[in-house]
């Protein structure tokens, strides 16, 4: 049985747990303030989930969602991570990450700011551009016709099949932005963000995208 740990337990984490759960996987979720916290969300989850550290479940993960605020991750930990697919949920908002020049200047991208902290684990965009709210109700099954779609980024093909794979199994069609210096394309303030489109229409929005 796959596992999936979880780090962060706001919106998106917390909503991803429960459809990881739903779709047959193992989840350890983590969040800042300790696995005491998240009692409750364990209990709405079910029996699959469990409360940990951010280091037990970077351990226990044999897939890693970090689904924190931009300006946490260098709190991420790093060695228990090592040879492993991270999938990054992650997105700049300078209200509350602070000024970040590096993505103000566009020299850079969120994921490739996780990447250069997780230095020995494939990181992969996934979920970023979706609102918690639709993601366990928005999806449908494989062939529906104007299926919502989602985008992937990263540098590994392995981890973009790992994530369309994933998206299939929460009900989205994939569409790959390419490399993780292409991530940008589906970050805040871009066409592609948080509007449901299909794989056509996420396509042209990609197109149109402007740095």
């Amino acid at each position: 049985m796959t596992t999936v740990g979880i780090i962060g337990a706001g919106h998106i984490g917390s909503t991803l747990a429960k459809g990881f759960a739903k779709n047959g996987y193992d989840v350890v979720i983590a969040n800042s303030r300790g696995p005491e916290t998240l009692t409750d969300l364990v209990t709405s989850v079910g029996d699959r989930a469990r409360a940990a550290t951010a280091q037990d479940a970077a351990e226990a993960g044999d897939i890693v969602v970090v689904t924190v605020p931009l300006k946490a991750i260098g709190e991420i930990p790093v060695a228990p991570l090592a040879g492993k697919t991270v999938l990054d949920t992650n997105n700049y908002y300078f209200e509350r990450d602070g000024r970040i020049a590096d993505l103000d200047e566009k020299k850079t991208t969120t994921s490739q700011m996780l990447q250069e902290h997780l230095r020995e684990s494939t990181v992969v965009k996934a979920f970023n551009h979706i609102m918690a709210a639709d993601i366990l109700t928005d999806g449908s099954p494989a062939g529906t016709e104007d299926r919502r779609a989602l985008a992937t980024s990263s540098d590994s093909d392995e981890a973009v099949a790992l994530v369309t794979r994933i998206y299939d199994e929460f009900g989205f069609d994939t569409v790959n932005v390419g490399p993780l210096g292409e991530s940008w394309r589906v970050e805040r303030d871009q066409p592609a963000y948080v509007v449901r489109q299909n794989a056509a229409e996420l396509q042209q929005n990609l197109a149109r995208a402007e740095r």
